[in-house]
Parts: C-alpha cells; structure tokens; sequence
C-alpha cells in the first residue's frame, strides 16, 4: 500500500518506479486515497501504477471526519482483479455485496453527490489546485519560524505540510497534541 501523496505532504517523484518493480516481483500495488485531496483532476492512480485505489470521502467532498469515521467512498481496480472486488452483479460467482456495518449516516453520499455536482469538473480541478497553493502559502509564512520537515524535490508541499514544534516543548512544554490532532 502506497500513500500518495505521501502523509507527509509530497508527491513522491518515484511513485511509478516503486509501482513498476513490485509488479515485476507479481505484486499488486495499492493507492491510499486518504490524501486524494491533492490529485483531484490533475493525476490519477492508475497513471502511476496503481491497481486499487479507494476514495475517502471525509477528506476530499466535504464530509467530517471524526470517531474513526465515516470512512466512506468507492473503491476501483484494474480490469485483472474485477472478479475479487464484492459486487451485486454476482456474475462469476464472486462474493455479494459487503457492509462494515450496520449503522451509518445516511447523509454522506448524498452530501458529496451534491458537492462534487455543484463544483462540477472545473471548479473541482479549481479547488484542488487552491488545496495545493493554499498549503504552500501556509508553508511559506510559516518557515521563517518553524522548520517545514518534509518538502518534495522542487522544494514544494501538497495537501498538507509538517511544523516542526520541538523547539517549543524545551522552550514552553507545548506539545504536538497541544497544537494539532494526531
């Protein structure tokens, strides 16, 4: 499992590399659409060499994420593993539909439908591009005072980006939980 852009807020530069030599090993790649945020509309998982890729919808359409949860969203594959993903359609004998869950909100889906129809392609694109220079900018006024931990290899971040708060927990006992989830 590959997350892309990475946690830390990059675009690993050798995301297809890694992708090409664990499928000359038989192995399947998998893309952590967690960080889909950064990607929407200007790349795609399977450009780089993913093979399944699942969308969460709390951090890309506007859903909270909060509890552990909803970790909702679609999940997509390559043709070759069609027949192992659960479906309805139950043509070649795969498994049937499957539910984490019972419980659930009935209002995600229908809250990201609406988000993703209103913003349409453009304002998507639109939007993932202001993700992308609103956390540069973040980054910029930040690093005359912290230090930025991980940048990618032009120097940039993606969808998020990493302070370093160390040096406040000698100077002040402030701790990374003071200052942000984890």
């Amino acid at each position: 499992m590959i997350t892309y852009p990475s946690t830390h807020g990059v675009f690993e530069t050798s995301v297809t590399e890694v992708c090409e030599i664990i499928h000359s090993h038989g192995g399947f790649v998998y893309i952590d659409g967690a960080n889909f945020n950064a990607m929407v509309g200007l790349c795609f998982p399977g450009s780089f060499g993913g093979d399944v890729s699942h969308l969460n919808l709390h951090k890309t359409f506007c859903i909270p994420h909060g509890g552990g949860g909803p970790g909702i969203g679609p999940i997509g594959v390559v043709e070759k593993l069609k027949d192992f993903v659960p479906s309805i359609h139950n043509e070649k004998g795969n498994v049937g539909p499957v539910s984490g869950t019972d419980w659930g909100s009935a209002s995600i889906l229908p809250i990201s439908w609406m988000y993703i129809k209103m913003m349409g392609n453009d304002g998507l694109i639109e939007a993932t591009k202001n993700a992308i220079l609103n956390t540069n900018y973040i980054a910029e006024r930040l690093k005359d005072h912290y230090d930025i931990l991980y940048k990618g290899q032009n120097g940039l971040v993606a969808h998020e980006c990493i302070i370093d708060i160390r040096p406040l927990k000698d100077l002040a006992g402030i701790e990374v939980e003071d200052v942000a989830k984890d």
